[in-house]
């Protein structure tokens, strides 16, 4: 509640600038001598942080990381990213920029602060600031007033020091020029590739060098372990035959899981979605929902909501008219939810804001909730039931056999007792299975996990359930050349061949720059390539990134570069600044995310200044 409440009363700016100073400290970290108070967690220039607010401010980092791994946090997370130092240096960072702000002189009045709370919506009632219901929901958050108060007036003071700083970012016309330049610059290239695949055929085998390579690369060959196996199978289906269920418990299981047969309701809706970014500034949100009215008015107008939707929706369902077809409550965000449940079938809803922006939603249809009869899953609930209880005699039958083979000795003995046919199987390895219930994954692992002359516990398979014992294992072993010589051959092909592509590679380079031009009726000539483009059909992002690396006179690759076993060489055959593609929403777009950057290592420099003069202690007694 605290995080969400913050979130209204801050910038954009200042919830990633807050970010960005924990990250800072965990590469700065922060001193520690034996000044200091034991009842503190650092002291900041003679500023005590107190242990409670170092408390606190954990508990919340836990919460954010339970919350982001759904409650199930890996054991020893915490001490891996040493959280607790973390903790630490995100107080100490924010001391010091509240005392970067008193030298500053900036300040925050207390008046600010209450003006700012009084216009939250959360402790608003009927309009207005509710005083009391602002006592109350601080008190279910375990918060007083005071406390939550200074962590605004905090957040406030921090945004006056980013902007200060901020300000003195300067970004000039020709540096923006040159990253426009960079940005979009075009090279056309000429490619070729040399496939080592061409080369395997001229490989000369000898019998002394395979011999001498084979011995290098033995290993590689090893063989997989292998197994024999005695087993018995308790095969559910078999068992399913025995299996009589009767109306009467039909109905007793139908009337239990009834809600498991129950549809809720379904309404099916289209949508016009105009984007807007959660961290988008007033103006901005401003803009976009003056932009959504219009178009609202004018399906509130009788216009064609679908053709609406596919001109005016920013959303993946635009080309489709904004339909979202049949869906539950639930299944969307909540505001859109409480939306399409308050409408009616035909019905146009106001504008809805959401996380992605604003909605215009029409209900097409509602399909009621409904249960499925018993007469309708009479059926597969009998099946339901009969394999169940198919899978639990099975399961009998084996644990009654698997005490018998103790009793009698071994698997062997006991399906001679019993007149059993106990199964036996070839050697077979974990790539290498001879299919039917040797194949199921429970079994294999089982098998492999015993030792010659083990006997399993009850193994449950797809089928039913398995005994089986382990009668013979053959460990992994080298194999001499002549049992795996046509394999050996081939590798030792493939790698010698892709030597003899190198080798060809540097040659072709080595003309091609002698002559000026990279030529030959297999060199791949590209349209021109736009930096950044992952690959093209012919030619691999490698390549690419590697071409926009070079100098602006350098025409070739320095040398041939390798992508799998296969060398490539090319030359820059034209460059171009594409400038015309870079309108003046786009420049300024540039232009604020280089102030941005700008102010981002003013920040990260002021920071790094305060760090190196201050004085700081830390209680690494209580950090340990």
């Amino acid at each position: 509640m605290l995080r969400f409440l913050r979130n209204r009363a801050q910038s954009t700016l200042i919830q990633g600038l807050v970010l960005l100073i924990a990250v800072v400290f965990v590469f700065w970290g922060v001193g520690s001598s034996m000044r200091g108070n034991r009842n503190s967690i650092a002291v900041v220039n003679g500023q005590e942080i107190s242990i409670q607010a170092y408390q606190r401010a954990y508990d919340q980092a836990v919460e954010k990381y339970r919350r982001q791994f759904n409650g199930q946090v890996p054991p020893g997370f915490f001490d891996k990213i040493n959280l607790k130092g973390r903790v630490v240096g995100q107080l100490v960072q924010e001391e010091l920029l509240r005392q970067g702000a008193a030298a500053m002189g900036l300040k925050v009045s207390k008046e600010t602060i209450q003006h700012q709370i009084e216009k939250m919506a959360a402790f608003q009632k009927d309009g207005h600031f509710d005083l009391d219901r602002y006592k109350k929901i601080l008190a279910r958050n375990r918060l007083t007033p005071t406390s939550f108060e200074g962590s605004l007036l905090n957040d406030a003071l921090t945004k006056r020091v980013v902007q200060a700083v901020g300000s003195f970012a300067v970004l000039p016309e020709s540096e923006l020029n040159t990253w426009i330049a960079f940005a979009d610059e075009e090279i056309k290239l000429a490619v070729k590739e040399v496939k080592s695949a061409d080369f395997e055929d001229k490989v000369e085998v000898k019998d002394a060098e395979l011999a001498a390579w084979y011995e290098q690369h033995k290993q590689t060959y090893t063989t997989e372990p292998k197994i024999r196996v005695q087993y018995l199978l308790f095969d559910a289906d078999k068992a399913m035959k025995q299996v009589q269920v009767s109306d009467d418990e039909l109905k007793a299981r139908y009337e239990k899981e009834k809600d498991a047969y129950r549809t809720p309701e379904q309404r099916h809706a289209r949508h016009i979605l105009i984007k807007v970014d959660q961290q988008a500034d007033e103006q901005t949100v401003a803009a976009k929902k003056k932009e959504a009215r219009k178009i609202l008015a004018l399906a509130k107008a009788g216009k064609d909501f679908s053709a609406l939707a596919k001109k005016y929706s920013e959303g993946p369902t635009g080309k489709n008219g904004g339909d979202l077809g049949f869906f539950p409550r639930g299944r969307m965000v909540k505001p859109f939810d409480d939306a399409v449940f308050s409408l009616h079938p035909g019905e146009i809803s106001g504008l809805v804001r959401s996380p992605f922006g604003f909605h215009i939603i029409k209900l097409e249809e509602i399909r009621p909730a409904m249960t499925r009869s018993f007469a309708d899953v009479k059926n597969e609930l009998a099946e339901k039931v009969k394999e169940e209880e198919a899978k639990t005699l099975a399961f009998k039958n084996a644990s009654s056999a698997y005490e018998g083979i103790m009793r009698a000795g071994s698997l062997e003995k006991y399906g001679k007792q019993k007149g059993v046919q106990v199964v036996q199987t070839n050697f077979f390895s974990r790539s290498s299975l001879a299919g039917g219930i040797v194949s199921d994954p429970a079994f294999v692992k089982e098998a492999f996990s015993l030792g010659k002359g083990e006997l399993s516990s009850l193994v449950d398979v797809k089928k039913g359930y398995a005994i089986l014992f382990v009668e013979d294992v053959k460990p992994p072993v080298v194999p001499p050349l002549a049992d795996v010589r046509k394999r050996v051959v081939s590798d030792y092909r493939m790698e010698k061949a892709v030597v003899f592509a190198q080798k060809t590679a540097d040659k072709l380079l080595a003309q091609a720059k002698k002559e000026g031009r990279l030529t030959g009726k297999d060199v791949h000539q590209t349209d021109f390539i736009k930096r950044g483009t992952p690959r093209t059909e012919n030619v691999p992002g490698e390549i690419i990134k590697d071409a926009f690396s070079l100098s602006p006179k350098t025409m070739f690759c320095e040398h041939p570069l390798k992508v799998g076993d296969n060398y490539y060489l090319y030359q820059i055959a034209e460059r171009r600044q594409d400038s015309k593609t870079v309108n003046a929403k786009i420049k300024e777009q540039l232009r604020k995310q280089l102030l941005a950057d700008q102010r981002t290592r003013l920040l990260m420099d002021w920071l790094a200044d305060l760090q190196k003069k201050a004085e700081i202690w830390t209680n690494d007694a209580i950090l340990k």
